[in-house]
C-alpha cells in the first residue's frame, strides 16, 4: 500500500533541501528521523517534521508498523517566490527572491513490494 503526502511552501530554498535527501533515501524512514535529528541543518529540522508527519499519518490511517514503512519517492519542488526590493547604489534596484519549495513524500510496505517482486520474477 502506498501514501503520498506532499508539504507545500516550506521555508527553506528547494536547493537546500536536495543536498539533504540521497542519504536518506537508502534508510528507511525511522532511520531517517535519527539521522535527521543529529544534523546541524536548517532543512535538516524541517524534512525531520515533515517525515515525521508523514509517519505518524501512516501508523494511523493505514495500521502499518512504523519499522515496515519504506520510501518509494523523495522529491522536492519549486515553490512560490517572494520578491522583494531594496534600493541600491546610484538609485538602482537590488532585487530580494526569498524562497519556497514543496516536498513530496510517498511511503510504501516493504513486503508487499516484496510480493509484487517475487512475482514479477516468478513470470520471467
Amino acid at each position: 500500500m502506498e501514501k503520498k503526502f506532499v508539504f507545500k511552501n516550506l521555508p527553506i530554498s528547494p536547493k537546500k533541501l536536495r543536498f539533504l535527501l540521497p542519504p536518506l533515501r537508502k534508510i528507511s524512514p525511522v532511520g531517517a528521523l535519527d539521522y535527521l535529528f543529529y544534523m546541524p541543518k536548517k532543512g535538516a529540522k524541517i524534512l525531520r517534521k515533515a517525515i515525521k508527519s508523514a509517519i505518524d499519518a501512516v501508523k494511523s490511517s493505514l495500521k502499518i508498523e512504523e519499522n515496515k514503512l519504506k520510501f518509494k519517492t523523495l522529491a522536492v519542488d519549486e515553490g512560490r517566490k517572494l520578491k522583494r526590493f531594496r534600493p541600491g547604489g546610484r538609485g538602482t534596484v537590488k532585487p530580494i527572491v526569498r524562497r519556497f519549495s514543496h516536498l513530496t513524500i510517498v511511503l510504501t510496505d516493504e513486503e508487499k513490494n516484496e510480493k509484487k517482486q517475487l512475482k514479477i520474477k516468478k513470470k520471467s
